[in-house]
C-alpha cells in the first residue's frame, strides 16, 4: 500500500490505530528478515519470560523485543554492554506507535563472543575439577633444567633468558619452539607439551607468550590445550600476556606467573639465596661429620667392651656362677618340696583321724543323746501345752454348767423328763420334779396361775 494517496475528504481520514497498523504492515513486509549488529542496553527480562532491550551504535539506537518462544533457544545470555548480532524483522508496537525490532535469533559478536566462550569453558572445566588445588603438582625443590614452550623469536623467550642469565646462569634451558598465535597454535603447543613429557629431560615447564589482544592469546583458551596441561606429568607454569591478562591455561596450570619474566624468577633462585643455602649445607655437613665421628667412637668403645665380655676367663666365671645358682635353686626346691610333702602328710593324718570308727561312734553317741534330750524336752513341752488347754476347756465348760446355775438359787422343773418352760406345758395330772443343786423335790399340782 502506498502512502501517497492522502487527499481531503472523509474517506481519506485515518485513525491513529489504522495508521500504526498499516505502517507496521509496510515495515514487516519490507524488512521481513535482516541481520543487525549492535550493543545491548536497557536490558529487561520480566516474569513473562520475554526480553526487552535496545540495540545501539555510536550514533543511534532502536528498541527491540525477543519473545519467550525464541529466547529459550538462545545459548547466549544478554547483558548490558555486550556486542551481539541478531536476526530480526522490523515492526511497530501499535499502542504507542513505537518502531522496534522483533528479534528471532541472537549471538555474541566479535570479542564479546570470545568472552562468552571463555566464561562458559571456564565454568565447565572448574565444575570438572581441573582448577582444583588438590590436583596441582608442587614445584621441585631443586631445579636444574627448565623447559620453555613458546615462540623461538618472541619477546617472551628473550625476557625469560635474560632473567635466568642474571639470576641463575647455572640453569640449563631447553626451548620447545611453537606458534603462540593463530588457529593451529594450540595444536603445536599440545605437541611440544607431549614431547617434553615423553623426553622427561627437564624439571619444570614454562608455557606462555607476551601480551596481546584476546584474539591473539586465544590459543591458550582452547579446551584441548587445557586438558593437555592438566594431564602433564611435569609441573607446568603458565605465563601468558601481562599481569592483567588471564587465560584458561593460567587456571589449569600448576602455577600461574603474571608475566614470562615472573615465571623465570619463580624457577631461578637468587644468587644470594644460593650462597646462603650453600652455607647452610656446609654447616649441616660439618654437624653430620662430627656426629658420625662421635658415633664411630662410641661404636668402637662398645666393641671393645663386648670383646672383654667375651674373654674365656669371664665366660668360665659366669659358668661357675651359673652352677652355683642352679645348685642353690636345687637345694631350695628340695627343701620346699619336703615341706610340702610334710604338710600334705599332716593333712592326711588329720583327715584319717576324723574318719576313725571310734571317733565316729563317739560322735554318733553324742548326737543320739542330743536327740534324746531334745525329744524329752519336746514331749514335756507338748504335755504342758495339752494340760494348759485342758484346764482352759474345763473352766469354760464349768462356766456354762447347769449345776453352777442351781448353786446360785435357781432350779429346773420337769414333768415326764421334759423341762417345763411354760405353764402351757404343765399337765395337772402328772407330778412335777424340781431339781435343786443338792437334790430333787417331787410335788403334785394344786393350782396353775398363768401371767
Amino acid at each position: 500500500m502506498s502512502l501517497s494517496g492522502f487527499h481531503s475528504g472523509a474517506s481519506s481520514t485515518y485513525t491513529v490505530s489504522r495508521l500504526n497498523r498499516e505502517i507496521r504492515s509496510i515495515l514487516e513486509q519490507g524488512f521481513a528478515s535482516i541481520r543487525l549488529s549492535g550493543e545491548i542496553s536497557n536490558f529487561v527480562a520480566p516474569a513473562s519470560g520475554h526480553w526487552y532491550f535496545s540495540l545501539k551504535d555510536d550514533k543511534a539506537q532502536i528498541k527491540a523485543a525477543m519473545w519467550r518462544g525464541n529466547n529459550r533457544y538462545c545459548q547466549y545470555k544478554p547483558t548490558n554492554g555486550a556486542q551481539v548480532e541478531v536476526q530480526a524483522r522490523v515492526s511497530v508496537y501499535e499502542p504507542r506507535g513505537d518502531y522496534q525490532l522483533i528479534v528471532e535469533k541472537m549471538e555474541a559478536a566479535g570479542e564479546g563472543l570470545l568472552k562468552q566462550q571463555f566464561d562458559e569453558l571456564k565454568m565447565r572445566l572448574a565444575a570438572e575439577g581441573l582448577f582444583s588445588s588438590a590436583h596441582k603438582k608442587p614445584m621441585p625443590s631443586q631445579i636444574n633444567k627448565v623447559g620453555v614452550i613458546t615462540s623461538a623469536t618472541g619477546a617472551a623467550i628473550k625476557d625469560i633468558l635474560t632473567v635466568l642469565k642474571r639470576r641463575a646462569p647455572q640453569l640449563e634451558v631447553i626451548i620447545y619452539p611453537a606458534q603462540v598465535q593463530g588457529k593451529e597454535a594450540h595444536l603445536q603447543l599440545i605437541e611440544k607439551l607431549t614431547i617434553a613429557n615423553q623426553r622427561a629431560e627437564v624439571d619444570v615447564l614454562i608455557i606462555g607468550r607476551g601480551g596481546g589482544s584476546l584474539e591473539d592469546m586465544w590459543c591458550f583458551n582452547e579446551e584441548p590445550l587445557a586438558r593437555a596441561i592438566f594431564a602433564s606429568q611435569l609441573p607446568v607454569i603458565s605465563a601468558v600476556g601481562h599481569e592483567i591478562d588471564t587465560t584458561i591455561s593460567d587456571y589449569v596450570a600448576d602455577l600461574r606467573a603474571a608475566t614470562p619474566s615472573a615465571a623465570a624468577e619463580l624457577v631461578s633462585p637468587d644468587q644470594m639465596a644460593l650462597q646462603q643455602q650453600l652455607m647452610q649445607y656446609k654447616r649441616a655437613l660439618h654437624i653430620q661429620v662430627q656426629q658420625a665421628i662421635k658415633h664411630a667412637r662410641h661404636y668402637c668403645a662398645t666393641l671393645e667392651q663386648r670383646l672383654k665380655l667375651q674373654h674365656p676367663e669371664n665366660q668360665l666365671l659366669q659358668q661357675q656362677q651359673r652352677v652355683d645358682e642352679l645348685s642353690s635353686r636345687l637345694s631350695r626346691a628340695f627343701l620346699q618340696m619336703q615341706s610340702q610333702r610334710s604338710s600334705h602328710l599332716g593333712l592326711v593324718k588329720q583327715r584319717l583321724s576324723h574318719q576313725h570308727p571310734k571317733r565316729r561312734l563317739q560322735d554318733s553317741t553324742q548326737q543320739l543323746q542330743q536327740l534324746k534330750n531334745a525329744l524329752i524336752q519336746a514331749m514335756q513341752k507338748q504335755q504342758q501345752l495339752r494340760q494348759n488347754q485342758l484346764a482352759l476347756y474345763a473352766a469354760r465348760l464349768d462356766s456354762v454348767s447347769p449345776l453352777n446355775v442351781l448353786a446360785r438359787g435357781y432350779s429346773i422343773t420337769s414333768q415326764q423328763q421334759s423341762v417345763i418352760k411354760s405353764v402351757a406345758q404343765v399337765n395337772t395330772q402328772q407330778p412335777l420334779v424340781t431339781r435343786l443343786h443338792d437334790g430333787e423335790v417331787h410335788s403334785h399340782i394344786v393350782n396353775i396361775k398363768p401371767y
